[in-house]
């Protein structure tokens, strides 16, 4: 098979991983909602699905064109599966895990962590030793260069990450430090299972770095591989002192299969009683539900004039309220 640009296919029949369909698609092979893959494929990752579409030759399109309309690990993995599908197979459970690394932010294998980070620093303007000007692109066109740029790096990145040190040592270090921290109580933890929330404080004094969700920019101050690899809630509120932020995992968009995550419930009312609490022009606001990992946040002002506990109780009886 071949990758084609996703704004390149015209009328060319092709197979698409991760992304959306367009009107020539054959075959979709992805957890997006909506989306049109057999039910007999279907799995919590677009790679994990590719695989069960390689396994299954019976149901192989006559197209040897594949895209996607996004860049990132998942999306990468399924497509290079697809390209070279002996080679995948023979790294299948690796391939997987650096797949939910990018999409999940959890991981079972340290080198798929690590080449996770590497391939969201190939794909970060800042960090990337890639030519700048794919940055100064429209969205598809980089996007597009970014596959045709990493997809041939993609087996070395996989085969030796060791190469690949100073692109992922900075943020591999932060998740050691975070998960170690969870480890020795700094970081606290607390499950609420039946409002499928996790409640995480952390100290106040930890500051703030740039992580990487997907291939985009993150502020934390406590890495999410470190929380999603040990939580089981798909909803996730983070106190710091008077900062506060409650946010919806990734799990809760897709087509989730091994797991039901709770539906996701609107917060904007929460966002405006929460508002009406705060002085001056400090206002909470929630990104709506059908964003890919929403959250409900302070704007104007880093730290909240409501108290932690009262903050607390009122996300939890809202989503009990909610939920009944």
């Amino acid at each position: 098979m071949q990758y084609i640009p996703y704004d390149e296919l015209n009328d060319q029949p092709n197979v698409i991983v991760d992304g959306a369909a367009n009107a020539y698609t054959l075959m979709t092979l992805s957890h997006w909602p909506s989306n049109h893959t057999p039910h007999n494929l279907k799995d919590d990752l677009s790679a994990q699905i590719v695989f069960h579409y390689l396994d299954k030759p019976e149901m192989h399109v006559a197209t040897d064109i594949v895209s996607n309309n996004h860049f990132d690990q998942d999306g990468l993995v399924g497509i290079y599966c697809l390209l070279h599908p002996s080679a995948a197979q023979s790294q299948r459970s690796l391939l997987i895990d650096i797949a939910a690394a990018g999409d999940f932010a959890t991981y079972r294998l340290r080198d798929a962590a690590r080449c996770t980070f590497a391939l969201a620093a190939f794909a970060d303007p800042d960090l990337s030793p890639l030519d700048p000007k794919i940055f100064r692109e429209r969205y598809p066109t980089m996007a597009a260069r970014l596959y045709e740029e990493i997809l041939p790096r993609f087996p070395e990145m996989v085969n030796h990450t060791e190469r690949f040190q100073s692109y992922w040592e900075h943020e591999d270090a932060m998740l050691e430090e975070s998960e170690a921290m969870i480890r020795n109580g700094a970081i606290q933890i607390q499950e609420i299972s039946e409002l499928d929330l996790a409640v995480v404080t952390l100290p106040e004094s930890l500051a703030g770095r740039k992580v990487h969700r997907f291939t985009s920019n993150r502020n934390a101050a406590c890495h999410p591989m470190a929380l999603h690899n040990v939580i089981r809630s798909f909803r996730v509120l983070l106190m710091q002192g008077r900062s506060y932020e409650l946010q919806y995992r990734y799990e809760s968009w897709v087509q989730y299969i091994s797991r039901k995550p709770l539906p996701r419930i609107d917060l904007s009312a929460l966002a405006e009683e929460f508002s009406a609490m705060e002085h001056g022009t400090a206002r909470w606001k929630f990104d709506g539900i059908d964003e890919i990992t929403p959250k409900l946040a302070l704007s104007g002002t880093e730290e909240s004039q409501i108290p932690p506990e009262t903050f607390r109780c009122r996300v939890e009886e809202f989503l009990r309220m909610t939920a009944s």
